[in-house]
């Protein structure tokens, strides 16, 4: 009778505020009533008092007496542990919850924060539909960052769509909203929807380019001031940390040590399809390669080559990133190259836990990486002229003939084909273009509809990877008069298949302001010429560095009109075109663009001249390779 009248004091003075009293008496009960509602009462006074650490304990406590019952106590436990900082404790009875209750957005909300901020991406997809669904404007906030930037996820996909209904006034949503929308080509939204972004850029506010990926901003933005501006990786490295990096005493042997950082290390890989053959070259007398691989395992499961002859294989996928950071330094690596910067299921934060003391971006990112800590990017004087420098934190290493790599061994030789296996008229101009669907907008179709305009007997042959992308385009090109016949679509091939393809056409059209890359090598190894146009920044520059390394720096015009007016001059004068494509036949295997033992020379000397700065102590500093003297003979 005593422990009954003495818990309804507790509970009769929690309900009248004297929670100090309330406390009090259920101190004295605990001695010899330790039950669910006691706990439960306790932890609800302590949280009263303000003492949360200790509510959450009493919570916790209190689920542990209710058993079956006590997942709303474990869940009260879990969310007043992530407030304190408690993040262990909140995880695992917010899992407990999980097993019994179905997740709510609070519960969710503190489950994914604490994911994200760790870093395990890999188990954040459960909390995003959850959150999105929710009217906190916190929780929706989350869930846009917890959206993945892969356009092929349908899930994602609807989710942003439905999200953009609700919030189309959230700025990070409409970025992701226009990423998905230039997958598949949706050019009217595009139009629609970037606008407000323009005129919000153009009237100063520029912060709002922190919301986006990088690598998505490239797609559309070809002002290397404002690419900048984007950033995934908000801790910003410090000059106390690069400088311990570049100091940390180290014996240099007599080879030098170059440590690769990619996902991308099998053979059916457009990565490794350029740069494989320079990884075989690498003079194994003066350098020793490392493959640091976080490939997934079902990409390498297709995988032939023997990637011995790369170099060393270490599997670093299951690392975290400061463990993999340890390896390197372990191995004792003098220059870290990443290729893949913020791209998908990248791990180019490594860079940022002082692997090595020299440490350089490479060939799949072409813009700078913000808030990293990296030494240089290689390119050339094409994609990063002088005029460049002030928007790079890195030092510039300019190879002397074009930044990209090619294998003209493992590159299969274009094979015969005829247009009729791809629906191509005999009689009729083809223009082509195999760039990515998101490569492709609205400025550079609306040139593209004054070219058939003026061209009247001609065709544009386009890839589309999905019947929407097909639809998306045919629309936009109705809309500006264009007829629907005058368009051929075709989808990814295989590599043999890909190649043989191009020599059908007449003239590649190139996108802007981003480029096809390896899309235009490949292009010029089927016998295609590539017709482009100067760019602003990295990724618009680069179809001129490949046509000027085969020799043909005249398919670059000057300006958008000037490529128009390029095109239709080339249609009405096809003789022109045939003396194109025997340049490009005569070229291939004497100048540059196609040598990869030049390449891998000239690589090596750049290695070599940013370990001899290290060796000195002396900081990064640009650096321009000179250039062997030209080859005479076919390679």
């Amino acid at each position: 009778m005593n422990r009954v009248v003495s818990f309804s004091a507790a509970s009769k003075d929690y309900q009248s505020g004297r929670y100090t009293k309330s406390l009090e008496t259920l101190n004295a009960l605990l001695e010899t009533q330790q039950d669910a509602k006691t706990y439960a009462l306790l932890a609800r006074t302590l949280l009263q008092l303000g003492m949360k650490a200790d509510a959450a304990m009493a919570f916790a406590v209190a689920g542990d007496k209710a058993g079956q019952g006590g997942s709303e106590f474990s869940r009260k436990a879990a969310l007043l542990y992530f407030e304190v900082g408690n993040h262990d404790e909140a995880i695992r009875l917010g899992l407990r919850y999980m097993l019994n209750q179905s997740l709510d957005a609070e519960l969710a909300f503190a489950l994914a924060s604490i994911y994200k901020e760790r870093g395990q991406e890999e188990l954040l997809s459960p909390f995003a539909k959850v959150l999105a669904e929710s009217s906190n404007s916190d929780h929706t906030l989350l869930a846009i960052r917890l959206l993945k930037s892969d356009p092929n996820d349908e899930a994602q996909a609807l989710l942003i769509r439905n999200l953009f209904k609700r919030f189309p006034k959230l700025v990070p949503l409409r970025f992701l909203y226009l990423m998905f929308a230039r997958h598949v080509c949706d050019l009217t939204s595009i139009k629609l929807h970037k606008q407000i972004i323009d005129e919000r850029i153009a009237s100063g506010q520029t912060a709002i380019l922190h919301n986006e990926s990088e690598f998505y901003n490239l797609q559309w933005c070809g002002d290397e001031a404002l690419n900048r501006l984007t950033s995934s990786i908000n801790k910003a490295v410090t000059a106390e940390q690069t400088n311990a990096r570049r100091t940390r005493p180290r014996t240099w042997a007599n080879k030098i040590r170059v440590g690769y950082l990619s996902n991308d290390l099998f053979e059916q890989h457009a990565t490794m399809k350029l740069m494989g053959r320079v990884l075989e070259l690498h003079d194994r007398e003066r350098f020793e390669v490392t493959l640091y691989c976080h490939s997934r395992a079902s990409n390498l499961e297709h995988n032939t080559f023997d990637r011995s002859l790369w170099g060393r294989v270490v599997e670093v996928g299951d690392l975290s990133d400061e463990a993999v950071a340890e390896q390197m330094r372990a191995d004792q690596i003098d220059i870290l190259v990443d290729l893949k910067g913020p791209t998908y299921e990248t791990r180019y934060q490594v860079l940022n836990h002082g692997p090595a003391p020299v440490q350089i971006s490479w060939l799949g990112y072409p813009g700078s990486l913000g808030n990293t800590d990296v030494d240089y990017i290689i390119g050339d004087r094409f994609v990063l002229p002088d005029s460049s420098s002030p928007h790079y934190h890195e030092k510039f290493i300019r190879l002397p003939d074009t930044y990209q790599p090619n294998d003209p061994i493992r590159r299969p030789t274009p094979g015969f084909v005829d247009r009729a296996q791809f629906g191509l008229p005999y009689d009729k101009f083809v223009f082509a273009s195999f760039n990515a669907s998101r490569k492709i907008t609205p400025e550079t179709v609306d040139v593209w509809c004054n070219i058939l305009r003026r061209a009247p007997d001609s065709v544009l042959w386009m890839m589309a990877v999905s019947k929407q992308t097909e639809s998306n385009l045919r629309e936009y090109f109705k809309n500006r008069g264009i007829n629907a016949k005058r368009l051929v679509f075709c989808g990814h091939a295989d590599y043999q298949a890909h190649i043989d393809r191009q020599q059908v056409a007449d003239l590649a059209l190139d996108t802007w302001p981003y480029n096809g890359h390896t899309t235009t090598s490949e292009q010029l190894w089927g016998g295609l010429p590539v017709l482009t146009l100067k760019g602003t920044n990295f990724a618009s520059r680069v179809t001129e560095s490949l046509l000027n390394a085969i020799g043909l720096p005249e398919l670059v015009a000057d300006d958008a009109q000037g490529y128009e007016d390029m095109a239709v001059a080339l249609y009405e004068n096809p003789e022109r075109i045939a003396e194109f494509k025997q340049t490009i036949d005569d070229n291939k295997r004497i100048k540059p663009l196609f040598d990869a033992e030049r390449f891998s020379r000239h690589l090596e000397t750049a290695y070599e001249m940013t370990v001899a700065r290290a060796k000195e102590g002396l900081a990064p500093d640009h650096l321009d390779v000179p250039s062997l003297p030209a080859r005479t003979t076919p390679f």
